[in-house]
Parts: C-alpha cells; structure tokens; sequence
C-alpha cells in the first residue's frame, strides 16, 4: 500500500481541529515533501523522521518520492506534535505496519533522533476537546502528555516510550501487544487525588481591614486593589489570598489546566491547585492578554479559575492595564489577528497593589517627598474605567514595629475559607452565580436594599459623583457582607462597609 491516511490534531486556541495525515509513496527522483500549511517546526519533521527510523533499525524508503499532506490545509500546524504521525504514515505506505488498523486512533508525539518519543504541549487541552466533540478516539502520546491527557474523564489514552513500541503493536504479524508490555500502556481515566497547599493567613499580623477586604472578595468572586506604603503587607495579604477560595471542582481543574497544559507550563502536581499569576510590571499587553501567531494565551488565561496579582500596579503600561477592562467583565478574551480568530478563557480574580506615590510614604509616620502634583500624575496612571472595574478598594497601613513584635498570630485561613465558602453556597442558592457576576435587574433583584439603606447609598453617590457602575459595584459588595452575616437583605450596615471599600485612594490624594 503506497498511501496511508491517519489522524492527528492541531491546536487552534484552546480548540483541537482534527487533521488527516496523508502519506503518499511514489515512484521517481527520491524527495521528502511536507505540504499543509505547516509551520518551520512541522518541516523540520522530515530530519527527525529520517533519523529516528534509521537509528531504530527501521527502513526509511530513500528510493521514493514521499508526499505528505496535513489536511485541511488552510489550518495552520505548528508545534513537533506531527512527528509520530509521520513517521507512522511513512511506515504504513512503505507496509513496515499494518495501515488498516491505524483507525480509531489519533497519534501526536515529537520524536527524538534515537526514535524516542517527547511530550508535546496541549495534550491536556486535546483530549478536553476531544471529550467535548463526544469523539471515541484512542490518544497516542508520549510520557508526559499522556498522564496530562488521562485527566479528563472517559478518555482513551495510550501512553508509548519509542516509535518501535507503535510499530510492535501495529505489525502485520501482531494481533495487539498485550496491555503494558513492549511500551504500549493504556491508561486508566482518573485524576490524583487534590493536595492543594497554599500559605496561610496566619502569617499576617494586624491589618485587620484588609483581612476583612480579602474576606469579602474570596465570598463573592470580586476584585481587590490594595494601597498601601512598602513593607505593609500587600504581598503577604495578596499571596495567601488563593487560600481563602473553595476548592477546585473537576470542571473548574480540568478548564484551568487545559490552558495551562496549552502553554507548557501544566505540571501533575499542581492539579486541582487555583493558579496564581504574578507578572512583572514591565510586562506588555500581548504578555498579559495573549497574542502572537497562533495566538497563545496571557496571564490572565493561565490565571483562570485563580487570581492574577499585579503589584506596583501603576507601573504597568497603560496598554496592559486598559487590556484588562473587557476581561474583568466577561471573563473571556478574544485574540483578533488577519488571519485567525481564537478565544481563551479568563476568568480571574484581580487582586493588584500599589504604594500611595512615586515615593511610597504618603499617610505614613515616614516623610513624603513628593509634591501634591507628583501624587495626582502617579495616581492618575490608573485610569477611571479601571478603577470603576474594581470591587475593592482597602488601605493597607504600616505596622508600627511594637505592634508586629507583640501581636498574636492572625486567624489561619481555614475558618476564614468556611466563611467565604458559607456566603458564596448563600449567593449560589439563591442566585445561582457568585455575586460578582450579577448584571442589570439581578442587582436590584437580590439586592434586597432596606429603605434607609436606599437614602444612604444614594446620597453618598451623589456626594461623591459616581458612575452608575461604581453604584452597582457597591452593591454587590454590599449583598456579599450580608452573606458572611447570613443576613437575607442588605441593610444600612452592609451599604456604609461597602462604601467605606471604594475611597482608598480618594484618602490618599
């Protein structure tokens, strides 16, 4: 049999688009052709091959004139995942392997010039979507990408160390090697059990305010802007912050790590563990939201389902930071490019720091050196659409060196993490969403607000000029302060704390 026809996948976003590999063996002058829209890693395919078929003792037809297309062709394929495909293809057409029973599988696995196989990014992000399409089809993959890809529940995984354990299993003389013998191991479909480990609380002494800011936005999903001078604390504050969250469900995990596993940076001990994202304030906007050709996800995707922490937050390029704004409020962002289009998940909890000015010691026992003009250009590098985008907005104040001697260790996280999971089972009965993610009449809908309540908020608006989003911002802050106080309406109270949340910065100036 001179062609052979097997199937593979390409990543486009976090989609799989399923990709025929067509091997086709012909007589005349000797030549290896990759057609298919391949990308320079996908031709560079041809050495490898070459080599790893060869040096596993192998014959490699240098007589033929091999055609290999990569179909649909107007889908762009990049990455060594086409290595093993390839490789089979070639083995297949040349009758090394039986092609027949190459269907019902789908390979992906870069090869090594010895023949052994590497892992390959996205195998978690493939059979995800394999699994979503209701697609049966046995993975083929190396270690690595192959317990990556066990995790999604159902799937079909064939984990293989060498390309001669493909060839044992598919020889015309072989009925299938037996399960775990010669390399070929099918894996079982489950997940390690969750070992989440994150700091705890009770390294934070004192600060008792910015405790309780971290309280509300655990409860109700929102975000958190933290001002305060060096050494106050906000690092500490924000890093223990991803305790305080419920744990993982398997949908939220296997999301999260999909696009973790898309970017190479998915590891089997961190499943189930919400991610927590700390960019460098000189990142760019591509950085943060994603881009390049093909589009890969930023750090707000890789932070989905856990929090992206952004410190000295008005360092960061105007860009970046406007970036974030369509994020924060639909929890998606789309990569636009001529040519291609791909959406990636960003559902992130934005907890972002920053010092009071250039110097940091404005509202401290230390002397500010700058001057009233330096203060309000620092401070206006936040724009007001992003500010309005904020929950929270909390003061951080330093600890007088006494104080942090003598004071007790903090409540640990995990009563503080009962309470938020408490108040967020409240808002999800009710609601049937986290509070954060109420829009329009919902607001007023659950709201609840009592009549003085009402006045208050709506003198306190007034006074201070705030947008219509800033008002619906202090009521769903105001609705969560009601859930940790297991209250069914808002009351006076819950309003004056929620507005007491939004006037960090206004202090400061």
């Amino acid at each position: 049999m001179s062609l052979c026809l097997l199937q593979s996948r390409t990543l486009l976003g976090l989609e799989a688009a399923a990709v025929t590999v067509e091997v086709h063996l012909a007589n005349g002058l000797p030549s290896f052709t990759l057609v298919g829209l391949a990308d320079t890693e996908v031709k560079e395919a041809r050495e490898r091959v070459r080599s790893a078929l060869l040096n596993s003792g192998l014959e490699f037809p240098h007589n033929k004139r091999i055609t290999v297309n990569l179909a649909p062709a107007d889908l762009p394929k990049d990455s060594g995942r086409f290595d093993l495909p390839i490789a089979i293809g070639v083995l297949a057409a040349s009758g090394q392997i039986d092609g027949r029973r190459l269907a019902g599988y789908e390979f992906a696995g870069e090869l090594s010039l010895s023949g052994e196989l590497r892992p390959v990014r996205g195998a978690l992000a493939t059979s995800l979507a394999l699994h979503a399409g209701g697609v049966a089809a046995r993975l083929v993959l190396p270690p690595g990408s192959a317990e990556e890809a066990a995790l999604v529940p159902g799937a079909h995984v064939v984990r293989v160390r060498h390309l001669l354990d493909v060839v044992r299993h598919f020889a015309p003389s072989s009925e299938g090697a037996a399960p775990g013998e010669d390399g070929w191991a099918p894996l079982a479909a489950s997940a390690p059990p969750p070992a989440a480990c994150y700091p705890d609380l009770a390294d934070v002494k004192g600060q008792a305010g910015a405790r309780r800011a971290l309280e509300i936005a655990a409860a109700g999903g929102h975000s958190l802007l933290m001002v305060g001078p060096p050494g106050s604390g906000k690092s500490m504050l924000a890093q223990r912050f991803t305790g305080l969250l419920p744990p993982m469900s398997v949908e939220e995990a296997l999301e999260s790590a999909a696009v973790a596993s898309l970017a190479g940076r998915f590891a089997l001990q961190h499943w189930s563990q919400r991610p927590t994202e700390s960019p460098h304030h000189s990142a760019s906007a591509v950085a943060l939201v994603g881009g390049g050709s093909p589009p890969r996800p930023g750090e707000i995707s890789l932070a989905h389902h856990g929090v992206l922490f952004l410190d000295e937050l008005p360092e960061f390029p105007r860009a970046a930071l406007e970036a974030l704004r369509e994020p924060l409020e639909t929890g998606r962002i789309t990569i636009a490019r001529a040519a291609r289009r791909s959406e990636f998940p960003a559902r992130f909890q934005l907890v972002a720091a920053m010092n009071p000015c250039p110097c940091g010691w404005l509202g401290s026992a230390r002397a500010c050196r700058c001057s009233p003009e330096q203060v309000a250009r620092y401070q206006g590098r936040l724009s007001g659409p992003l500010l309005d985008r904020i929950d929270l907005h909390v003061e951080v104040p330093a600890i007088a060196p006494g104080e942090l001697l003598q004071a007790p260790a903090g409540e640990p996280s995990a009563p503080v993490q009962a309470r938020c999971m408490a108040a967020r089972e409240r808002a999800l009965q009710r609601q049937g969403k986290a509070n954060h993610a109420l829009q329009g009449a919902e607001i007023d809908a659950q709201a609840g607000l009592a009549a003085p309540a009402s006045e208050f908020l709506r003198q306190v608006a007034a006074r201070l000029g705030w947008s219509a989003r800033s008002m619906h911002r202090v009521l769903k802050v105001a609705r969560t302060i009601a859930d940790l106080a297991a209250s069914g309406g808002v009351e006076l109270a819950h309003v004056a704390e929620a507005v007491q949340y939004r006037r960090a910065l206004a202090m400061n100036a």
